[in-house]
């Protein structure tokens, strides 16, 4: 039998077969080696076995017994069996109960000894005693050495529709058993000495943890096996992102050489200077689409450092060699206000923009196709089908993590290896970025252009309550606007929803002179650009709004925003316990 886990298919190892090999391919476990690398997520500490009279409530606990009765109880005015066993250790009664799985029944012997791990409740019938709904069990007379689900630390797997826990939890028994000798370390074992690192092929122990290992350093990450792996993944990710760009290299792309006339002339025409690091950076982008390669640099920078303006000189010298440029972002609202922002320089040197959004019904898809459109400023309806370039020579992705890789590809596949630029205004760590963005080149603008107001953030305390709505007020009746936004509940969208209902109503009750507004992703996306609009157009004073405005914010006379904490959104502003600050330009 070919031992190779990387060929060896899922289906023929033991316990597997057809139907479940369909069901962990959905885990996207096709091989043994996809199983041997597909780790636990958490870990139960299941060792201290107890004598069932020191079980507690609400706990999760393990306990051993000999069964005296089992039975299948069929609930009244119900389709509902329950299979129930009561085991003794001579100190107490314990029951285990399993819901509409009479077949458990087949498994188990009068007499024989079970242990039985879960989470204790007090008994409902004997109003007494103790009770475990659904519970892991093993027999003590098995294998001692190979007990799996109880007794020991047990690994705790994700697991699809159709496989519970405990048959996944055997399969990986099985797949280690098999497989674990045949595993290669692709590392001499002189390059982690220094590092302290186990072998791969011991690292796989993960899975099973021996009888003295630390659970908290296991669920945290911090077990030196798990380091180990976390190795091999970030290094094989970053040898593949190597690959990739490599290859990138060796496409044909195109060779801009331009004059420079339209990037001279749009800074002439411009009421700024550019700033040192702006010039650096298009220094890097122009060397970038000389080269005969395409470009693929990500951009990055504060809010209000210049990242549009070092984007629209790149598009120019795209323009100027005869090609066109495009630029998506990710909403209609950010889209807009680049169109707005750009039309007006790109007109007065004689070049044609157009804004293509999902929302617009008039879509010059003719002129883009003709060409006779130079600068294309979109969203996503940029990459749908029926939209094509005659030439686009640079593709402009703003506000990057908004975005898929495939996105990005299918951006690129409307020409014939683009120059790609992408923008993002989130900080990433130099570390962080060769990760997620090693295909990419990196150039950050670091500095800020002069005179510029510096943000302020300050964080506020319950007692300091009355300070915000001050500081609000003052704002507002200094002409200025203000922002208070309530970021996204994970559990509910509709509850964040809620939250910025009342929150406006609290808002409208406590400032009744002011002119309140309201954005949320439930609006339609007229809806929400008009809201914005007028907001742009200082018809409202306080904008009230959930996450959707999360990028894309372009109100220079908005200079507060006030975010409401996640675990005090139901109660702000009535009795919120904690605001987060407000930000000042």
């Amino acid at each position: 039998m070919d031992r190779d886990p990387s060929e060896f298919p899922i289906q023929y190892i033991k316990g597997v077969g057809p139907q479940r090999a369909r069901l962990l391919s959905r885990l996207n476990i096709k091989t043994a080696e996809d199983a041997l690398f597909y780790l636990p997520y958490r870990y139960e500490d299941r060792r201290n076995i107890k004598k069932i009279c020191h079980l507690a409530y609400a706990r999760m606990e393990t306990a051993t017994g000999k069964i005296i009765s089992m039975d299948i109880i069929r609930l009244p005015k119900s389709h509902m069996k329950i299979f129930e066993l009561v085991i003794s250790d001579g100190t107490g009664l314990l029951k285990g109960k399993w819901f509409n799985q009479p077949y458990m029944k087949k498994n188990f012997t009068l007499g024989r000894e079970v242990i039985l791990s879960g989470v204790v409740k007090r008994n409902s019938h004997w109003g007494t005693g103790f009770e475990m709904d659904n519970p892991e069990y093993e027999f003590t007379d098995d294998d001692t050495e190979n007990l799996i689900h109880t007794a020991r630390t047990v690994p705790v797997y994700r697991t699809t529709a159709g496989m519970s826990v405990r048959v996944l939890r055997s399969l990986m028994f099985n797949v280690l058993s098999t497989f674990t000798g045949h595993m290669n370390d692709p590392f001499p074992m002189k390059s982690f000495q220094s590092m302290i690192c186990p072998p791969g092929r011991e690292s796989l122990s993960v899975h099973f943890p021996g009888p003295d290992a630390d659970v908290d350093e296991l669920n945290q990450g911090k077990n030196a096996h798990l380091k180990r792996l976390s190795f091999d993944e970030l290094f094989h990710l970053e040898l593949g992102i190597a690959v990739m760009k490599q290859g990138g290299m060796r496409e044909q792309g195109i060779s801009f050489q331009p004059h420079g006339q339209l990037v001279n002339r749009l800074i002439q025409n411009l009421s700024f200077r550019l700033t040192g690091a702006q010039e650096r950076v298009f220094r890097d982008i122009l060397d970038d689409m000389k080269k005969a390669y395409p470009m693929n640099r990500l951009v990055q920078g504060d809010v209000g450092c210049g990242k549009t303006i070092v984007a629209l000189m790149a598009m120019l010298t795209a323009v100027e060699c005869g090609y066109q440029a495009a630029l998506m972002a990710p909403t209609e609202i950010l889209a807009e206000q680049h169109y707005l922002n750009i039309h007006a320089l790109v007109e007065n040197l004689g070049l044609s923009i157009c804004l293509l959004t999902g929302s617009k019904t008039e879509r010059p898809l003719d002129e883009i196709r003709s060409g006779r459109m130079d600068v294309v400023v979109g969203t996503h309806a940029l990459i749908q089908e029926g939209v094509s370039f005659k030439n686009l020579g640079l593709a402009v992705i703003d506000e990057q993590h908004r975005f898929g890789v495939m996105q990005r590809a299918l951006l690129r596949k409307k020409a014939r290896n683009p120059d790609v630029l992408v923008m993002t205004a989130t900080p990433i760590p130099r570390t962080l970025a060769m990760t997620v963005y090693g295909d990419l080149d990196y150039s950050v603008i670091d500095e800020m252009p002069p005179h510029r107001n510096p943000v302020i953030t300050r964080r506020f305390s319950e007692s300091q309550k009355p300070h915000i709505y001050d500081a609000l007020s003052s704002e507002v009746r200094k002409g200025r606007q203000v922002f208070v936004v309530y970021p996204l509940i994970e559990e509910s969208e509709n509850s964040d929803l809620k939250s910025a209902l009342m929150g406006r109503e609290a808002l409208v009750k406590m400032f009744p002179l002011f002119r309140i507004g309201l954005v949320h992703g439930k609006m339609k996306a007229a809806e929400r650009e008009s809201v914005m609009a007028s907001f742009k157009n200082r018809e409202l004073d306080i904008l009230v709004c959930t996450t959707v405005i999360e990028v894309g914010v372009d109100v220079p006379n908005a200079t507060m925003m006030l975010i409401v904490p996640r675990r005090e959104v139901r109660s702000f502003p009535a009795s919120s316990a904690e605001g987060k600050g407000w930000q000042r330009e």
